[in-house]
């Protein structure tokens, strides 16, 4: 295998930092990973340090090709991959940030996504195929140069240029020539028009944002833009850069048309391969572009749940219940059922279908025999019910039932979570040897942009699972409890008063 076929991959969380080397065989050579500080000045915000961040890529990144004994000039690119949404502001000239990143956890805009949903909500997800949400970056966008008149001044004059984490990156490897967005995460700005292909004038007018702040939109595998010599000691191409989801999606080998899979990670995503056509929902879910090669689409539908992997890390860190979060396996295995427990994880609100931005976590159900055991249970269980609430309307909308699906995600090695998946599900549930799909999925996108695969196809001819979990639930057991999962989600909606 040639030492010149080598990959580095950089895989922005909401939460840290992840680089990894690959070889032409995807085989990991390197792995290093950093957290970065998450700030909350209000109970509504979630922001990061993109500075903070920058540095993490730089030192992670530098750190997996010295683990892995790469020169830079040996590898054949580089693949971002990245959480979506979160999205800031930064000078042109000096490559400087100047406002803190804006998460897509963050609650702000959400009077304000209310607000406009009377006008605006049918229209803008008719042509962007998202629901009007806080998730909306340029809402944030707005919410920037409405809270600042010198940032509007300066976005106006042409000074200030505006992306998502995909795009800061490329901008930094680049040493400032490339002020780009990748496709599939233009869509998850909200201002992306899916049917002209192109940003959605009247919505970004009626927003007052300058249409020169934005990012130019590239295919997510290509050679987009080339390294600066002097950030890892030679020119690289940028091979990809794919909105996490999305090369999750490709790393699960999810290439026809009908094909999903579940990532388990801070939020729940269920993905499923539309074909080149978009499907537009009727019921809340995501329309995404899972991404563009060769100037060719690939569309997408996708359910997501913002806090499932969270809310198991809030038991462990806020209220302090479990000593880690592996634990949850052993403790919901100690217990029969549920015992009439129910946790809800609506900790900053429920998204689709319900996209109720004023629902909050909710654990129901709690008698004189609730043991740690149930409340683990029941937040395995809410990850799942979680999912369970759009995978039928996807199964509708599509056109197609839904009877296998792919898991990864850190989340994913907890087998009874799979296991209740595929009981409540009703499908077939395969776990990949590699539950990191969101990295290899970048890692395979950045090599087919520069030959180190010829097709597709070519990344996954030696793949085989790690495990495969088959649906046993009784029906009517599966659908009492759904119903009173239903019965809690009512209770936890329209908490917080307006």
């Amino acid at each position: 295998m040639s030492r010149n076929d080598r990959l580095l991959v950089i895989d922005e969380g909401t939460t840290g930092t992840r680089a990894l080397v690959f070889d032409g065989a995807a085989r990991r050579l390197a792995a290093r990973y950093r957290e970065f500080t998450q700030y909350h000045p209000a109970p509504d915000r979630v922001e990061h340090d993109a500075e903070e961040i920058w540095q993490a890529t730089l030192e992670q990144a530098r750190a997996a090709l010295s683990e892995s004994g790469t020169r830079a000039g040996e590898l054949a690119a580089v693949g971002i991959t990245n959480q979506r949404g979160t999205s800031l502001l930064w000078d042109r000239e000096t490559g400087e940030a100047v406002t803190r990143a804006i998460v897509w956890q963050d609650l702000r805009t959400a009077g304000l996504a209310a607000e406009l949903a009377p006008e605006w909500g049918k229209r803008v997800q008719m042509h962007t195929g998202w629901t009007l949400a806080p998730v909306y970056s340029c809402l944030s966008l707005h919410w920037l140069l409405e809270q600042d008149p010198a940032l509007r001044r300066r976005a106006e004059a042409g000074e200030l240029a505006f992306g998502t984490i995909d795009s800061w990156l490329v901008h930094k490897l680049s040493g400032g020539a490339a002020h780009v967005i990748s496709a599939s995460n233009a869509v998850v700005t909200g201002c992306y028009d899916l049917l002209a292909d192109d940003w959605y004038g009247e919505w970004i007018e009626a927003l007052g944002i300058p249409r020169g702040v934005l990012p130019r939109v590239v295919d997510d595998s290509g050679v987009i833009a080339t390294t600066d010599a002097g950030v890892f000691g030679a020119e690289v191409p940028i091979g990809a850069a794919v909105a996490d989801q999305s090369a999750a999606l490709f790393g699960q080998g999810c290439l026809s048309p009908g094909e999903g899979k579940t990532t388990h990670g801070t939020g729940t995503f269920l993905d499923l391969n539309t074909g080149s056509t978009p499907v537009i929902s009727a019921h809340g879910l995501s329309t995404i572009i899972a991404w563009r090669r060769e100037g060719e689409t690939t569309y997408g539908l996708e359910g997501y749940a913002p806090v499932t992997g969270s809310a198991v890390q809030w038991l462990r860190d806020g209220a302090e219940l479990l000593r880690t979060a592996d634990e949850t396996q052993e403790l919901a295995e100690s217990v029969p059922d549920n015992g009439g427990v129910y946790f809800v994880p609506a900790l900053t609100g429920l998204a689709a279908p319900s996209w109720d931005s004023t629902a909050r976590g909710l654990l129901i159900g709690i008698s004189p025999g609730t043991t740690r055991g149930h409340l683990a249970r029941a937040a395995l269980e809410g990850i799942v019910y979680s999912i369970k609430d759009f995978v039928d309307l996807m199964a509708a909308e599509y056109g197609q039932s839904i009877t296998s699906l792919r898991a990864d995600g850190g989340a994913s090695a907890n087998n009874f979570l799979l296991q209740f998946q595929a009981d409540m599900i009703g499908a077939t549930i395969h776990r990949p040897a590699d539950v990191e799909a969101t990295s290899i999925g970048a890692a395979y996108l950045a090599g087919l942009a520069v030959e180190v695969w010829k097709t597709p196809e070519d990344c996954f001819r030696d793949v085989a699972d790690d495990a495969v979990f088959i649906p046993g639930m009784d029906p009517a057991r599966r659908d009492a409890l759904y119903a009173q999962w239903g019965h809690a989600v009512e209770r936890a909606r329209g908490w917080v008063r307006t």
